[in-house]
């Protein structure tokens, strides 16, 4: 298996939440990839304000409307999705209740890469609070995900709480409680232990596996594996995520540890 060799990785915060420690996740790299340089570059959008009119109007237009329908090339944007978009790019407001289609936006934030650091041997990773969804043609719709690998890599805070799913339980509880007109944060509290929520103080910790996949994906084209308790684990359940990034008894499989130690000599 042919392993590439990474020279830099930068890091991107675009409007990720609070509670993600971009700083931390930077040094677990750092500790992982060794004598590679890792870099957080903060807001991209803060390189190129001047632009923010254009950028603002390539937002607006990969926003999903209706999950059954394929956006159309370069739709033309209501002028009030333009004006949000342009108060978010200068951090006025927040994403929320928003969907884009997952590979418009790494293609907007490409743009957003220096043009001298689009090269091999650069690894880019985005974290932002968008929820995106990619479209699949077995079924028809979009689905929401929680990351994009590529250049860059686009991995969502909003989708690591949205796309995989809940237990089971959650959600026949969920019903119960809706029927009754109880609390739904009264069922939060109670099932908290088996899902990644918003503004959750695990949330760091598990973006850390995220970032992983971000650059397994550079080194060797495929970011996930199939052990469950290797952090490329590609979960589909709350429970899968939790015990990949937080509940297995190691960090990754032999094959991948074997992988990352290649790139130290070992």
């Amino acid at each position: 298996m042919k392993v590439r060799r990474i020279e830099k990785v930068l890091v991107y915060d675009e409007g990720a939440v609070e509670t993600l420690d971009i700083g931390e996740i930077a040094g677990y790299l750092r500790e992982k990839l060794k004598k590679v340089q890792v870099k957080v570059r903060g807001n991209p959008f803060a390189f190129r304000l001047e632009k923010s009119p254009d950028y603002a109007r390539k937002l607006a237009s990969i926003k999903i409307r209706d999950a059954s329908r394929k956006i159309a090339p370069e739709p033309e944007p209501l002028y009030g999705e333009v004006q949000y978009e342009k108060r978010r790019i200068l951090g006025k407001t927040k994403a929320f209740g928003v969907v884009y289609d997952g590979f418009q936006l790494q293609r907007v934030f490409s743009e957003l890469v220096a043009r001298e650091e689009r090269c091999l041997g650069f690894v880019h990773i985005f974290f932002t609070n968008r929820l995106f969804a990619t479209w699949e043609e077995s079924d028809k719709r979009y689905h929401a995900r929680t990351s994009v690998y590529g250049v860059p890599s686009v991995i969502s805070t909003t989708g690591l709480v949205e796309a995989p799913a809940k237990p089971r339980e959650y959600y026949l509880v969920k019903q119960q409680y809706e029927m009754l007109g109880k609390d739904l944060l009264e069922l939060k509290e109670r099932l908290k232990a088996s899902f990644i929520d918003y503004e959750d103080e695990r949330l760091t910790e598990v973006v850390k596996g995220y970032a992983m996949q971000a650059l397994f994906y550079y080194l060797v084209g495929d970011p996930f594996c199939k052990d469950k308790g290797c952090r490329l684990y590609n979960a589909h359940w709350q429970e899968e995520l939790i015990f990949a990034q937080l509940g297995s008894g190691y960090e990754l499989c032999g094959q991948h540890a074997r992988i990352l130690d290649s790139l130290h000599g070992k």
